[in-house]
């Protein structure tokens, strides 16, 4: 079985490691230029803890409150905020014996797709420096992606998790909506987030999930545990079990000017060939195009308007560095305006517009019922289905000075179909699949809501099957 954790599990438990010096050597091997973290903690911290991840290192995102640990979101108006609580994701990875090497750098506020827009500069992608990684979770990618932990912990809102990873070649976990505990997570869209993992195999990212999941009393949307465990459910057998994929995005004879965007869908349909091997049916299915056009702006009209009204305690005065001014109204004004970037104010104003009592019936309940249609779609196909699979990306890990905000059909679409997982809160894990001119491309897995451990099994026989591993390694 492939899996970071367990080897480092068999070095400390035969006494040829320790976890202080596992933590030195990720802080060694840290590369200050990917920029990966915000804060690297000074001291090994080890509470104890009789699990598989005891004394193993792990990075945590920005926006997961850590008491006493400086914790900003990579945002100006927080950039000194150090909370005063752990949130449960933090703690029961304390309690299970887990280090924390530090926290990550992500896109301001979680708000972003590119590892750029956080106030400590851009994450680079390990695998090429040229080229970004992904967002809003990206130092928690690149910190595994470059062999610096063996998992991380990040947050997934539209595909914060997912195509980061399928950006650096490593495996992203999104599980259902409610399986772990949001309490401390600062809130982007609350009917959206969700906290996941990052590892570099899927065996890793089961034992992680089992440690972090269960039910929450501060975190009311939190789940009731089955008490499965889905690292048991890994080697269950997937012969007879059913995918899909969506059949018109998929047919590389509908882009014929996009010579890297064929190849990823080619490798694709090499993959189901892999997949089907496995005795998996996949079929490939028509779901409607103007559903699939409309998932981007329902995600931007939902997410910004939630961002707005989650981030209103954002003022100058409870957090961040205080406003110039002679009223509230100035205080306010004039810390909003240095605190937040250009991309933060103007999602803030979306979201503003998008709540004024005369825009909400035609603007924001609109775009719910989009997502109620989406969600009902899905659900009519997971009758038949036990899941779909798709490419995680329609590209590989965008260049500096490429990356843009441009929307196209192909942006539309094959870059957006993460966020139904979001929509839906079904568990979604993409990981890697390939290599398309030297960087890695992925697939993505997404099940039915509770069926987080078949997802997992799925990925996991699949991944066997793929037997992808880092060029160079």
């Amino acid at each position: 079985m492939k899996s970071e954790i367990l080897k480092l599990r068999k070095l400390l438990d035969e006494n040829k490691t320790t976890g202080e010096e596992l933590f030195k050597q990720a802080i060694a091997k840290n590369d200050k230029e990917i920029n990966a973290f915000v804060t690297i903690l000074d001291k090994y911290m080890h509470r104890g803890g009789k699990t598989l991840i005891d004394n193993i290192p792990y990075a945590l995102k920005d926006n997961i409150s850590t008491r006493g640990i400086l914790t900003t979101a990579c945002s100006n108006i927080l950039k000194d905020y150090v909370p005063v609580y752990d949130a449960t994701v933090y703690k029961k990875l304390k309690e299970a014996g887990a280090i924390l090497v530090g926290k990550t750098s992500m896109d301001e506020l979680a708000m972003g797709g590119t590892g750029t827009t956080g106030n400590n500069g851009v994450v680079r992608n390990p695998w090429d420096k040229k080229r970004l990684i992904g967002g809003s979770s990206a130092g928690s990618a690149a910190s595994v992606a470059m062999n610096l932990v063996p998992f991380s912990i990040g947050s997934d809102t539209g595909d914060s998790i997912r195509k980061p990873a399928a950006y650096g070649g490593v495996v992203g976990f999104k599980p259902t909506y409610g399986r772990i505990s949001r309490y401390g997570l600062f809130a982007f869209a609350s009917s959206l987030d969700h906290v996941g993992c990052f590892t570099k195999y899927v065996a890793d990212a089961a034992i992680v999930t089992d440690i972090i999941k269960g039910y929450d009393p501060h975190d009311m949307t939190s789940l009731k545990d089955e008490d499965e465990c889905y690292f048991d459910m890994l080697n269950n057998s997937v012969k007879g079990k059913k995918l899909f994929y969506f059949k018109d995005i998929c047919d590389p004879k509908n882009y014929e000017d996009d010579e890297e965007l064929i190849e990823i869908l080619t490798k694709f349909k090499a993959t189901i060939e892999k997949v089907k091997s496995l005795g998996i049916e996949v079929e490939e299915v028509e779901f409607p195009k103007e559903l699939l056009l409309a998932l981007y702006p329902t995600y931007m009209t939902i997410s910004c308007a939630e961002a707005t009204s989650n981030n209103s305690n954002l003022t100058g005065i409870q957090f961040g560095p205080r406003g110039e001014g002679t009223s509230i109204e100035e205080i306010m004004f004039d810390a909003r305006t240095k605190g937040f970037s250009e991309l933060i104010k103007r999602r803030f104003i979306l979201g503003s517009y998008i709540l004024q009592k005369e825009n909400q019936e035609k603007l924001f309940k609109n775009a719910q019922r989009v997502r109620r249609l989406v969600v009902s779609k899905m659900e009519e196909l997971f009758k038949k289905y036990d899941g779909l699979i798709m490419p995680s990306s329609g590209s590989i890990a965008p260049l500096f000075e490429e990356s843009s905000d441009k929307l196209s059909d192909k942006y539309l679409i094959l870059e957006n179909h993460l966020v139904i997982g979001n929509f839906g809160g079904f568990p979604s894990i993409s990981i890697p699949s390939g290599i398309v001119n030297k960087m890695p491309i992925s697939i993505n897995i997404t099940g039915r809501v509770k069926e987080d451990g078949l997802v997992l099994n799925l990925a996991y026989k699949i991944e066997e099957v793929l037997n992808f591993e880092k060029v160079g390694e």
